[in-house]
């Protein structure tokens, strides 16, 4: 596959340069606003729930001061992205304790499983630059912003994952042990959380996943 450009995803009217929230739910939330005033999302409750849910489960934070909330939910298209950036940062229950300063919003199509994969390889290799990082961090308007993520280069993904397999199936394990033991109405609710996991997960990944939790 060629390559192709953050910034195609991207346009000035979905980032927002100076977030007004003050925590991490009021941010997804008005990171959402953006999109549902372009276009790019229809049901924006349902989606704020399916961000929140995921958030519940394991933070989005990726240390370093950037967190990347996602969820897979119908968007009408590929994939719909808003980039916000908080000043004074935000927390984000970032596993190293951090607040946030950049967050990359992505919502993407059920149809399109590989496509959120593509877009965080390419988001790794630019992330992980503390260079790169700073100067998001210090973009003085929208303009600048946009202009650096413009930088970030699009690749079919690699095992070099920004989003830790092993903590997701780990999740994975303690709902599943669970919910074996849960009551019916417990368990239910177990079974949905489970889905947003399984959802970002590769088939092959799952299936042995589900061999191992048959065996044991």
């Amino acid at each position: 596959m060629g390559i192709t450009h953050f910034s195609n995803y991207l346009k000035p009217a979905q980032i927002v340069h100076d977030l007004k929230a003050k925590d991490k739910v009021h941010a997804i939330e008005e990171l959402l606003d953006v999109l549902a005033k372009e276009k790019l999302i229809a049901n924006k409750k349902l989606i704020l729930t399916r961000l929140i849910d995921r958030e519940s489960l394991v933070s989005t934070a990726l240390g370093d001061g950037v967190a990347v909330p996602h969820a897979r939910v119908d968007t009408g298209g590929e994939m719909a992205v808003a980039v916000g950036r908080s000043e004074k940062g935000l927390d984000f229950d970032a596993p190293d304790k951090r607040k946030v300063h950049l967050i990359i919003l992505v919502v993407w199509n059920p149809s399109l499983p590989g496509l959120f994969n593509h877009l965080f390889a390419g988001l790794a290799h630019f992330l992980r630059r503390a260079d790169f990082r700073q100067r998001a961090f210090e973009a003085k308007d929208k303009a600048e912003l946009l202009n650096i993520l413009s930088e970030i280069e699009l690749r079919l993904p690699h095992e070099d994952k920004i989003v830790s397999r092993a903590d997701l199936l780990k999740k994975l394990q303690e709902i599943e042990i669970k919910r074996q033991r849960a009551p019916k109405a417990q368990a239910k609710t177990l079974q949905a959380q489970a889905g947003l996991i399984r959802e970002e997960l590769d088939q092959a990944l799952l299936a042995r996943f589900d061999r191992l939790m048959e065996r044991y």
